[in-house]
């Protein structure tokens, strides 16, 4: 070694020498300070009794001020873990006093409930800060503001900084890997749910049934945890309910009076998924990429919407988009290029004002539940920022239900656009959301024209509801069988056509969209049925529809109508009034005129003998049929060929 280096290496063995000395130094001064007084963090984190009983301090007065006994109280009086924690402490403190040669001394002036209301601005702080300054004693805290504010003062301090290594906590000793949330409660034995969402079992996971002890500590540690790790948040303290997020769990605390009992509820994701991990169609993949920007993802509790909605995250984030969350709690695990906002420690204003200024490409709303949580997705999306909500419903169409009363019924387009409803932790359905005017199915008046909310099956295209105002109240109104009655009677037609290859003598009653009884002549029901039944089975096919067959002479009399021929006609609803019309042709369709006494009345239509539809004629005695529907068709061709078309009121 050459003397360079070997000088370099002596001054550095002197600089770690001095360094040891000034640590033990600095240990001998804290374990002989003589007074300490420890500010309200430090006793809800237990740290003065364990320096003491550590042989890290030996004090020989701990003075307490009456603001921290008052603001551990009130904490305790809003049944907050922090509050019974704190005089818990305090209690072993006493106990630990002669064993450790100390004295507990309580001083100064208790706070006025203004001052404990606004511990949080600082006036707790303040007055424990004068304390020590008077008695000339050490303030020991372990918030950091609280020691710079002191050293500023001239006052001794000993900061305390957490060691922010995440340790295992007894709740996670009920948790496997397959286990997807954990239900504990004082005398009931500990249970989970053990699976996948949407397959899991209802397991059994202690021998005994937990105690109130139990129940309090296990309370105690995930409290003093989520205080001093980084990946941990006290998200929402209530008296009487405590919700936490400690890494990946989300852990709810309940507790007299609010609850029977002691109750903790912690929950977790145990599947990742990325986007790929989804069986999605090309159209979908291409509709959330690029078109899809007010999105909702609904589902039951337990069936992975949380966790689709992680996957869109990370997949938008990773397409370099800036992606935020709004969380309550923050619950989603999510790279650290994506901020979550936690809307528990904000108000829905600041988080309107953060997410306008920041200009997100997407924002995902987790778990959206009350009235300003809904107002507050609809300004932002309106405000053209890309929406991803998330909220609970048992089926697809509940979650647009969830923004009816609470915005415009005609903004739900522009605020919602797709909604994609998982269970089982798939996609079970996606919901195409747009505006419409046009009027309502199962109507026929041009003059009920009025702007509606269509909602139809994104792949299909298919039409299912239908949400317009009528009268005061806004409907929903689901869209199977538009228009039945006549879909009932172009079903029966098909049905006697076939039959009528058969027999010359066919009567059909339509029970429902899926099952038949056809009437028949006695002598025709063999060959139709056929040998072992292949002809009737062959017929069933065709017709995707159940056939029961009766002999012709066992079918029920309905009521019925005399034509101007006098022959008996079956309507829709038994109507025996013949209408007398004139018809007129025009490029829309057809229209009757009718008698004024027949304004405002239901009409049946009928050709020849078989019941079409039935239709309500306007005030002025008029009814209206399209011809761009197959039951306006066949009305055309038949008036055209001169059929016998009859109206009955």
């Amino acid at each position: 070694m050459n003397k360079k280096n070997k000088n370099k290496g002596n001054r550095e063995m002197k600089k770690a020498g001095d360094m040891k000395k000034s640590d033990e130094k600095d240990a001998k001064k804290q374990r002989s300070i003589e007074k300490i007084v420890p500010d309200t963090s430090v006793i809800i984190e237990g740290l003065l009794s364990k320096r003491i009983e550590a042989g890290e301090l030996r004090p020989r007065h701990v003075i307490i001020h009456e603001a921290v006994v008052a603001e551990l109280e009130h904490q305790a009086n809003q049944n907050r873990e922090t509050g019974y924690i704190g005089i818990e402490e305090i209690t072993k403190l006493r106990e630990i006093s002669k064993k450790y040669n100390f004295n507990i001394i309580y001083s100064g002036k208790r706070p006025a409930e203004f001052e404990i209301k606004h511990a949080k601005a600082g006036e707790i702080d303040s007055i424990i800060r004068e304390l020590a300054q008077k008695e000339h004693a050490t303030l020991m805290t372990a918030d950091q503001v609280q020691a710079l504010v002191a050293q500023s003062k001239g006052i001794p301090v000993i900061l305390i900084e957490f060691e922010k290594v995440p340790k295992k906590i007894k709740l996670e000793s009920y948790f496997d890997e397959t286990t997807m949330s954990v239900h504990l409660k004082e005398k009931v034995l500990p249970a989970a749910k053990r699976g996948m969402p949407g397959k899991w079992d209802f397991v059994i996971v202690g021998k005994d049934p937990l105690t109130r002890d139990e129940m309090k500590d296990m309370a105690k540690e995930i409290v003093e945890e989520a205080n001093m790790r980084e990946d941990g948040f006290i998200e929402i303290q209530r008296k009487g309910s405590t919700i936490i997020q400690l890494g990946n769990f989300r852990i709810v605390i309940a507790r007299p009076p609010f609850a029977d009992g002691h109750e903790i509820t912690a929950v977790r994701p145990v599947k990742k998924m990325s986007m790929g991990d989804y069986a999605l169609s090309d159209k979908l993949k291409k509709r959330i990429e690029v078109q899809a920007e007010g999105i909702l993802i609904a589902g039951s509790p337990g069936m992975g919407k949380s966790t689709f909605a992680q996957a869109l995250a990370e997949d938008y984030a990773s397409k370099d988009k800036i992606v935020k969350t709004v969380e309550a709690p923050r619950d989603l695990q999510l790279p650290d290029s994506v901020t979550q906002y936690a809307i528990s420690h904000g108000s829905p204003q600041e988080i309107h004002d953060i997410l306008l200024l920041t200009r997100p490409d997407y924002t995902i709303f987790d778990e959206m539940r009350n009235t300003e949580d809904f107002k507050l997705f609809a300004d932002m999306r309106l405000a053209g920022v890309g929406m991803v909500g998330v909220v609970h419903a048992t089926n697809p169409i509940d979650a647009i239900q969830r923004f009816i009363g609470r915005i415009e019924l005609g903004v739900i387009p522009q605020v919602i656009d797709t909604v994609i409803f998982i269970k089982d932790g798939k996609v079970n359905k996606v919901f195409n959301v747009r505006m419409d005017v046009k009027v309502p199915s199962g109507m026929t008046e041009a003059d009920l024209a009025r702007p509606i909310v269509t909602v139809s099956d994104f792949e299909t295209g298919k039409l299912e509801f239908e949400i317009y105002s009528y009268g005061e109240e806004t409907v929903v109104v689901p869209v199977k069988m538009a228009n039945a009655s006549g879909v009932y009677a172009l079903a029966a037609e098909s049905i006697k056509r076939e039959f009528g290859r058969y027999t010359s003598n066919v009567k059909v009653d339509l029970v429902s969209s899926n099952k038949a009884i056809v009437y028949v002549p006695e002598h025709d029901m063999s060959s139709i049925i056929g040998r072992q039944g292949q002809t009737i089975d062959q017929i069933e096919k065709r017709l995707g529809i159940s056939i029961s067959l009766e002999p012709l002479g066992k079918a029920k009399e309905r009521p019925s109508d005399s034509g101007s021929d006098g022959q008996s006609v079956q309507t829709g609803s038994g109507k025996t009034n013949v209408v007398r019309y004139e018809a007129q042709l025009g490029k829309k369709g057809v229209v009757f005129f009718l008698d004024k006494e027949y304004a405002d009345s239901d009409i049946d239509v009928l050709v020849g003998e078989d019941y079409l539809l039935t239709v309500k004629s306007s005030k002025k005695s008029i009814v209206k049929i399209k011809k761009d529907n197959k039951i306006g068709k066949i009305l055309i061709e038949a008036l055209m060929r001169k059929e016998k078309v009859r109206l009955m009121g």
